[in-house]
């Protein structure tokens, strides 16, 4: 069983595009961008769909267009739509608990319930929570009543730099990452050091 669905949460707004919050729709956005996979909106499905043909496999890509707090809805009509199960399913999102420039590809279980997006997926998927996610690090404020701020503004140079080069490291293994070639994808990512081009 492949992945055959890849969406990217975020906020649909374009004044929300380059905050921390957007990243896993900006993975998806990379995505389509690499693999010259037109994104166009659809209203059945609640978002901007593509189709990503890599060999044998055929998979989906989704990036909802709604707020961030509304993003199942678009995921489950894709669900439904498709006739998919939870495990063909990899949600791309942001994540708090993770240092900017680290990723991990994690099933469902201990989800982070502090993302709303993910919590919203959950509950719109009538509380099916065995997806796949890849979880996108973008750091944390240190202080929980900063959070809200923190996700909806923009990172740092530095930070985006990390981000960003560990989501191109990413799409360079999708292959692997359709085919569910976790272990070989995660250590590909952690061997890789993108401080070492940072100029300072």
């Amino acid at each position: 069983m492949t992945i055959k669905l890849i969406a990217g949460l975020g906020n649909s707004e374009t004044s929300y595009f380059n905050t921390r919050h957007n990243f896993g729709s900006k993975y998806v956005k990379s995505l389509a961008t690499r693999y010259k996979v037109i994104l166009s909106k659809n209203t059945i499905l609640c978002g901007y769909i593509g189709r990503l043909k890599l060999e044998t496999n055929i998979v989906h890509l989704l990036i909802p267009d709604s707020y961030m707090n509304n993003n199942g809805l678009s995921i489950s009509k894709c669900v439904d739509f498709y006739q998919l199960c939870p495990q063909e399913i990899l949600i791309a999102h942001d994540d708090l608990d993770l240092p900017p420039g680290a990723m991990r590809i994690k099933l469902g279980k201990n989800v982070n319930n502090s993302h709303r997006g993910v919590k919203d997926v959950i509950v719109k998927l009538h509380n099916k929570y065995d997806f796949y996610r890849l979880r996108i690090g973008i750091g944390h404020p240190g202080n929980k009543s900063k959070v809200i701020d923190f996700v909806l503004n923009k990172p740092t140079t530095y930070e985006k730099y990390r981000i960003n080069h560990v989501i191109n490291e990413a799409i360079l293994h999708t292959e692997s990452i359709v085919n569910k070639k976790f272990i070989k994808v995660m250590n590909q990512l952690h061997s890789y050091k993108p401080d070492v081009a940072w100029k300072y």
